[in-house]
């Protein structure tokens, strides 16, 4: 495997697998949100520090990690050269009317970085917890406002369904690549309008099947008589253990040092 898609989920035993999912959860939301906070670049090691531990922990195969940055390659570039032709500051070069400032260019690269780093957390994040531990800790996380009447435990199936079948939607969105290429489709050549109306032939029958397969879902959930019980029970029930406490802690004092830092 190649390419760690989002939700998917590698079964392993090292220390960052055996966390609390709610402690993994606070920590990605809080590493997503170092990088825009950090004034100084002491800030933005510490994040890449720790991010960079979390993958040795975790023993996350490199070449998957960033191979996962190709699902943000077109949407960095276009940031890169947003920011590098519109902010002003000290000209490096001018293209006939156009001038590429020393400014542009920090804040075009400060933009990919921001992205990226999002990207290899939020895959880290599903390589360590399956989607039954995901939704076990949204659900207590979010469970204050059910007392509010929002649907946690809804959310919570919803989210459990998305993630089990993303990777499916994946592998079948490549079965169906594979087959038009065999058919004689080009998918890789052309100008990038050309690529993206090669595509068509693709999505269409990936949406028939993700309607089917929703459909065939819910008659299944309704014919075991599903209900989305307030009091259901569950087999395993979280509870914090050391191991959490001292990666919450070393995750919160790191981030605070890379805040406080001008």
């Amino acid at each position: 495997m190649n390419l760690l898609l989002p939700g998917m989920y590698f079964a392993s035993d090292t220390a960052l697998h055996r966390l609390d999912p709610r402690v993994k959860m606070g920590a990605a939301m809080v590493l997503m949100v170092l990088p825009f906070a950090a004034r100084h670049p002491v800030g933005h090691l510490l994040t890449v520090g720790l991010v960079g531990a979390a993958t040795i922990i975790s023993r996350a195969p490199w070449r998957a990690l960033l191979g996962t940055l190709r699902t943000v390659f077109w949407l960095g570039l276009f940031m890169f050269f947003f920011y590098f032709f519109t902010t002003p500051g000290r000209p490096l070069i001018a293209l006939g009317g156009v001038t590429v400032t020393l400014e542009g260019v920090l804040a075009g690269a400060l933009q990919v970085y921001r992205l990226c780093l999002l990207a290899v957390v939020a895959a880290l994040l599903t390589y360590t917890t399956s989607p039954l531990q995901l939704t076990h800790g949204l659900e207590a996380m979010l469970s204050p406002l059910a007392r509010l009447g929002f649907p946690v435990r809804e959310l919570g199936m919803v989210l459990t369904i998305a993630l089990r079948f993303v990777p499916t939607f994946f592998e079948e969105m490549e079965t169906l690549a594979r087959a038009q290429k065999a058919r004689g489709v080009d998918l890789d050549s052309g100008a990038p309008w050309q690529r993206i109306r090669n595509t068509v032939p693709i999505l269409v029958p990936l949406f028939l099947s993700a309607i089917r397969r929703a459909e065939e879902l819910a008659v299944a959930m309704d014919a075991r008589g599903f209900r989305s019980h307030p009091h259901r029970t569950r087999l395993y029930r979280l509870a914090l253990s050391r191991a959490d406490g001292i990666a919450a802690l070393v995750v919160l004092a790191c981030s605070v040092a890379g805040m406080a830092i001008r």
